[in-house]
């Protein structure tokens, strides 16, 4: 019996667990989890911890990293809509947009002529509709290419999740329409960068998958423990026992979290150091 049997870090990977903004931008391989991160986490597994990544990245942008990191549990893809296992490598739980997203969706297309997006396949493809320049910036960052299709009428089933893409101006308009259009009601909808506006099906978001994987582990509410760094991590981060953010995260998250190191640091140890002495 290990100290951590009961507990739960499910922690956002992109600038949280990794540093990955510098190399983002530059368009560069992606730098590894610091040796200081690694050695708390391995730490805190073998004292029984559960550890999981909640990612807003999907499968394919995610399944080249996941193996050089040190979790034991099934991890949260597309900002919540997927629960999956790497190691017997299948979906465990979804939450899944359905064909009238892709009605709805096209009609946003139609009232915004610049507007793009990319809708995720669990099938680990992404399709692109009317590609941009932000379009071919995001497959830049992520190293995932995307199979155009004329229409969203014309993307397949099943879908994790939408990113619609423009300039941060066009892309707040684009959020007025949908609210107006009454999307709240049936969607999840987030910025997960000034240009990339994502949106997910209702309750398909982070904070609600990993109580989704912290039930199937019998593990209580107060030992769920998040971590993240931008808008789409505040669900996870409201629903968790205790919160944390590193010093690099948005005010708002911020001020729901307890705050550490910077991500490029040791803030997934300050973490660990943390919960070892909590627990």
């Amino acid at each position: 019996m290990g100290k951590f049997d009961r507990v739960l870090l499910a922690c956002d990977f992109d600038n949280t667990l990794v540093y990955t903004e510098p190399a983002l931008v530059a368009g560069e391989p992606l730098p590894s989890l610091t040796a200081e991160n690694r050695a708390a986490l391995e730490s805190f597994t073998a004292q029984g911890g559960h550890f999981a990544v909640a990612t807003g990245r999907a499968l394919a942008a995610f399944q080249a990293i996941a193996p050089g990191l040190p979790i034991n549990t099934p991890c949260v893809l597309c900002n919540g809509a997927a629960l999956y296992d790497f190691a017997r490598g299948e979906y465990l739980d979804c939450n899944l947009l359905d064909e009238a997203a892709l009605r709805r969706g096209q009609a946003l297309l139609d009232d915004f002529p610049t507007l793009a997006v990319e809708a995720y396949h669990i099938g680990n493809v992404v399709h692109a509709v009317r590609p941009n320049e932000y379009v071919r910036r995001h497959e830049h960052l992520t190293h995932v290419g995307t199979e155009e299709k004329p229409s969203l009428l014309e993307v397949p089933l099943p879908l994790g999740k939408f990113i619609f893409e423009d300039d941060h101006a066009t892309l707040q308009a684009a959020r007025r329409r949908m609210t107006e259009w009454g999307w709240d009601a049936d969607y999840e909808i987030v910025f997960s960068r000034d240009n990339l506006l994502e949106v997910t099906a209702k309750g398909a978001n982070k904070g609600g998958m990993v109580l989704r994987l912290a039930e199937r582990l019998g593990i209580a509410r107060e030992d769920v423990c998040c971590m993240g760094d931008e808008a789409n991590d505040l669900s996870m981060l409201r629903a968790a026992g205790h919160a944390f953010a590193p010093a690099n995260g948005t005010d708002a998250v911020k001020a729901v979290s307890t705050v550490v190191s910077h991500a490029e640091s040791r803030a997934v140890a300050d973490v660990v150091d943390l919960l070892d002495r909590l627990y």
